[in-house]
């Protein structure tokens, strides 16, 4: 069996998957929504809820999730620790009688310095734990509040990629493109795209899955205010030229999209990316207009039409 040898152009091209993620076939290596499709198991679930990473990026219905779940928490620990200095250790002038329910609501005004004042605590145990609470609450507040600050100043790409990617004629040609625009009301400059398209291939005897970065008409535009397409041009230096959509099927071919930018109100880099599967690539279409006059002469983006594409002929091989 020949040793395969080592192709250092051929490893540059490689995004960081590895050779065993790589070679798996039937597995989508990047999702649309731009995650990884890879799971990451935490050897303590204390390690992912510990991680500000993970704090600052989960969804916001998460993260309040977790706020709930750690302020009842950690007031049912100090309710517990109240109860245990005895039935006397908490006295109130109100008609609640549970010791450990009043133990409970005590622990939550003290932990959000309310302080109605109905309930008292008596004795150098009770008035130690308040001391304790105070501090803890007092610290999980700036840090919740430190944690809310970062998610909501966290400059962010929110680009909408169009539902399908497109074969199309252009230009005497053939091009495979597909859209995006900018869905939030800040400005991004300096945008920049990368395209990467991988499909198995058969080297020598065996099928490996191999990477190659697709030339683009226009690589980055200085101002993204309106929806761009972005075209690769296959002519005979493309790797789809000469190949079907059935055969690029079977390939298991993947287009994945990296985009950069800078946030002009942060004035910092945003980055952005998802992927295609041939699946979701629409031979002999091209993409509707987007655009639409409102009578004011300024162009308005009709959001119904962003994702429409209509259907045009197209060769069924990528070559003239």
């Amino acid at each position: 069996m020949a040793r395969k040898v080592f192709n250092p152009e051929e490893e540059s091209k490689d995004l960081g998957f590895g050779s065993v993620l790589a070679g798996k076939r039937g597995l989508r290596l990047l999702n649309r929504d731009g995650s990884f499709n890879v799971e990451r198991r935490e050897p303590q679930w204390w390690g992912r809820l510990n991680n500000y990473q993970a704090l600052v990026s989960m969804k916001w219905s998460w993260f309040f999730a977790w706020v709930v779940v750690y302020f009842v928490a950690l007031n049912l620990l100090f309710a517990a620790a109240y109860a245990a200095c005895g039935a006397d250790a908490l006295r109130s002038d109100s008609m609640m009688t549970g010791v450990f329910a009043r133990a409970f609501f005590f622990s939550v005004e003290t932990f959000s310095t309310i302080g109605y004042g109905n309930i008292v605590p008596v004795g150098w145990g009770a008035n130690m734990l308040v001391t304790v609470e105070s501090l803890v609450g007092l610290m999980s507040v700036a840090l919740v509040t430190g944690i809310l600050f970062a998610r909501f100043s966290r400059p962010r790409m929110e680009i909408e990629y169009s539902r399908n990617a497109v074969v199309a004629p252009y230009r005497g040609i053939t091009a495979f493109m597909f859209r995006i625009v900018n869905k939030r009301d800040s400005q991004l400059i300096e945008v920049a795209a990368k395209v990467v398209f991988s499909r198995f291939e058969t080297d020598g005897e065996s099928r490996l899955r191999k990477f190659h970065n697709l030339r683009l008409e226009r690589e980055n535009v200085a101002f993204f205010p309106l929806a761009w397409t972005v075209v690769h041009p296959i002519d005979e230096d493309s790797p789809l030229w000469g190949w079907t959509h059935e055969q690029l099927i079977e390939a298991q071919a993947e287009y994945f999209v990296l985009l950069t930018g800078t946030d002009e109100t942060y004035s910092e880099t945003v980055h952005s990316r998802s992927s295609y599967m041939e699946e979701e690539t629409v031979w002999g279409a091209k993409f509707a207009p987007v655009f639409r006059e409102d009578g004011s002469n300024r162009p308005t983006l009709d959001w119904e039409r962003f994702h429409a594409v209509e259907r045009v002929s197209a060769p069924a091989v990528l070559e003239h």
